[in-house]
């Protein structure tokens, strides 16, 4: 099945990832339904999906996922759903884990639900790789074991288990996808990346818990968008788990160097290291090869890249 000319919804629509999702799909020439409570966990999402409101192929719900009789209505005449809708934030979950249970597990199997009700062909669930915990080895695959040491990454894998269940017992066409550490345009104020590049232009020390020798997986939000397409359009790969990344890892420090390269050395002040979080793993490093076999998955742009593409970006949009 290819995305062309399809109904499909995205929860989480207003988000990071989900806005970036809604713009390919509507340039793929898809009707799109957009499903999200504009939560307040961060601000700016409502100049995510305002850009779209004139677009005839996109409608908004401003409704919760927990909003279960609201969003079986939405998802009528829906063909597939991605499934990115979700409370983020492994140290906000420390602090919330029962909102963070809620929306994560509670919210998945009312998607789930609503998705059978409907008939509908495919759902694509956003996962993440904080369900594998503290690595026992590296890359990961998708055999790896999941051990999560995070309020969110027990979450997450809850939720990956009713997709399971639901396609094993309802019939429901489910595909899961473990995203590591993505990064982009419209990326979250809590997340390094944007902390990184926000100190930095303002002349401040970037703040890195831990000794900035942990490794992340980081990748391109536009490369995760494409994995997230593929899986959609994907005819075997029902009931499947993929690993979503970049394939690499890069140590914190360097990522900082990176930036260094990027700016100019002088506008990089030294990095203060702070106690490293019980709930931060380590490492991530994702093996993608099961995705790059069975979806065609190939992951395009380098952190070198991305980091040139971001900062662009976080100017242009510091600036309005």
């Amino acid at each position: 099945m290819k995305l062309r000319h399809e109904s499909v919804m995205v929860t989480g629509a207003a988000g990071f990832i989900g806005s970036n999702l809604v713009e390919r799909l509507l340039e793929l020439n898809n009707f799109v339904v957009a499903y999200d409570n504009f939560d307040e966990f961060y601000e700016g999402k409502e100049k995510n999906t305002e850009r779209y409101l004139a677009n005839a192929d996109f409608k908004l719900y401003k409704s919760d996922i927990l909003d279960f009789e609201q969003l079986t209505i939405a998802m009528r005449d829906v063909n597939v759903v991605f499934h990115l809708a979700a409370q983020p934030g492994v140290r906000f979950s420390a602090k919330n884990p029962w909102k963070t249970n809620t929306t994560n597990v509670e919210g998945t199997l009312n998607v789930l639900l609503a998705a059978v009700r409907n008939n509908v062909k495919k759902v694509v669930f956003a996962s993440s790789s904080s369900v594998y915990g503290s690595p026992k080895h590296l890359p990961c695959s998708e055999n790896h074991p999941t051990l999560p040491i995070s309020v969110y990454g027990a979450s997450k894998l809850a939720a990956e288990n009713y997709c399971l269940t639901f396609f094993r017992n309802f019939g429901l066409p489910v595909v899961i996808l473990r995203y590591h550490t993505v990064y982009g345009p419209r990326q979250r104020p809590d997340m390094a990346i944007y902390k990184f590049t926000k100190a930095i232009l303002q002349g401040q020390p970037p703040i890195v818990f831990g000794d900035g020798a942990q490794t992340r997986d980081f990748t391109y939000v536009s490369d995760v968008v494409d994995g997230t397409i593929l899986a959609a359009e994907s005819q075997d790969d029902k009931g499947e788990v993929f690993n979503i990344g970049s394939g690499s890892r890069i140590a914190i420090n360097d990522v900082i160097r990176l930036f260094a390269e990027t700016l100019g050395e002088d506008h990089v002040p030294p990095t203060i290291y702070q106690a490293r979080k019980p709930d931060d793993v380590l490492h991530t490093h994702a093996d993608i090869r099961k995705a790059a076999d069975m979806l065609g998955y190939r992951p395009k742009t380098s952190i070198e890249k991305g980091l040139g593409s971001f900062v662009k970006w976080f100017k242009a949009f510091s600036a309005n």
